[in-house]
């Protein structure tokens, strides 16, 4: 969870994803840095993110981000 966390705020360092629950719905994050972070997370913890789990639910915190994660390791 730590580098996801590290990813996150180099992504958007004025952003306290610690408590950021909607991530998606309240729109912190567009497009640009979906993209960017899809591309991180299948670097940094080698999985494959599939159009079916590009979902606001799986993006939506850090939380719902890293069981996404831990459910594709």
């Amino acid at each position: 969870m730590d580098e996801l966390m590290d990813i996150l705020k180099e992504l958007k360092p004025d952003v306290d994803f610690e408590n950021e629950k909607g991530l998606i719905d309240n729109a912190v994050l567009d497009s640009f840095d979906i993209v960017e972070l899809i591309n991180r997370l299948k670097e940094t913890f080698d999985i494959d993110i599939t159009p079916a789990e590009i979902i606001p639910e799986n993006f939506n915190s850090a939380e719902s981000l890293w069981a996404m994660v831990e459910k594709l390791q």
